[in-house]
């Protein structure tokens, strides 16, 4: 019989700061687990959902890690997860190496992409030149998350929601609407074939998606 659950990981024996941050945050998954929670707290299941290949004993094992180090809590009671301050002073990392990863070969956008991956990644390729003095409020429908994402003068704020209360509202898994922010099929052709749903207006929803790009923007 296998056992799946991993050694303790290993401690960069240094002083260099980034070998500190590596320490804490650096094992196999925990930046992913971090990912998952940035927008809202969640329940063992829920996050696991969103990071398929895991397994149960893995990500009891880098939760358990990321509580150690401060970037996590647990409400016993609920059985919520949550990221503390520290945990959401990640979300700059986390941006970063998606514009790094803009830069890399290989990226595969038809693998798995969850709904608070897809919301970060549209807060790094936002072109702000276009986007700058234009005002928009956007609703996300992923089916078991929602968000609701505020633009104002090139700057995003994504919220979870229970349900978006926005001019506008999307719906359909990552994959399916990263597909329709960023590739280039109008959204009314991907609406009518079923690929994706929405309400409201949706020529102002086209005006938003038509402010993403998913290329480096250096």
């Amino acid at each position: 019989m296998t056992n799946d659950i991993e050694a303790p990981r290993v401690r960069y024996d240094e002083g260099c700061l980034a070998a500190h941050a590596l320490n804490l945050i650096g094992d196999r998954w925990a930046l992913l687990v971090v990912r998952e929670l940035m927008f809202a707290p969640k329940r063992f299941q829920m996050i696991r959902r969103g990071l398929p290949g895991i397994t149960a004993s893995v990500l009891t094992g880098r939760l358990a890690q990321l509580q150690e180090a401060g970037v996590v809590t647990h409400d016993e009671r609920l059985g919520l997860y949550s990221l503390t301050d520290a945990g959401r002073g990640l979300l700059p990392v986390l941006e970063a190496l998606c514009r790094w990863a803009l830069t890399m070969p290989g990226h595969d956008p038809s693998r798995f992409i969850s709904p608070s991956a897809l919301m970060i990644s549209m807060g790094v390729n936002l072109m702000r030149e276009d986007a700058r003095g234009k005002e928009a409020l956007a609703g996300f429908d992923f089916g078991e998350e929602a968000f609701e994402m505020r633009l104002c003068d090139g700057r995003l704020t994504t919220t979870s929601v229970a349900r978006p209360n926005t001019g506008f509202v999307l719906a359909g898994t990552g994959n399916a609407m990263a597909a329709a922010i960023y590739g280039a099929v109008p959204l009314s052709s991907l609406i009518a074939k079923g690929f994706i749903g929405a309400e409201g207006d949706i020529v102002a929803a086209q005006d938003f998606v038509g402010l993403f790009r998913l290329e480096s923007q250096d």
